[in-house]
């Protein structure tokens, strides 16, 4: 699935901040193939507010 950080995470919570930067994602825009493992996607689930998702 492909992951695509489309707002900042300044003034978010530390754990939210630390997941977007596990999912690999450092500057609004940028985009990442990730697997659709169960672990990605709580993740994913976790800061979906800050992402767009799309298969």
């Amino acid at each position: 699935m492909k992951v695509t950080l489309k707002r900042s995470t300044i003034g978010r919570p530390q754990d939210q901040v630390e997941t977007v930067k596990a999912l690999g994602l450092s500057r609004i825009g940028q985009s990442r193939e990730l697997p659709e493992t169960p672990a990605i996607q709580g993740m994913i689930r976790k800061v979906i507010h800050l992402l767009e998702v799309s298969k």
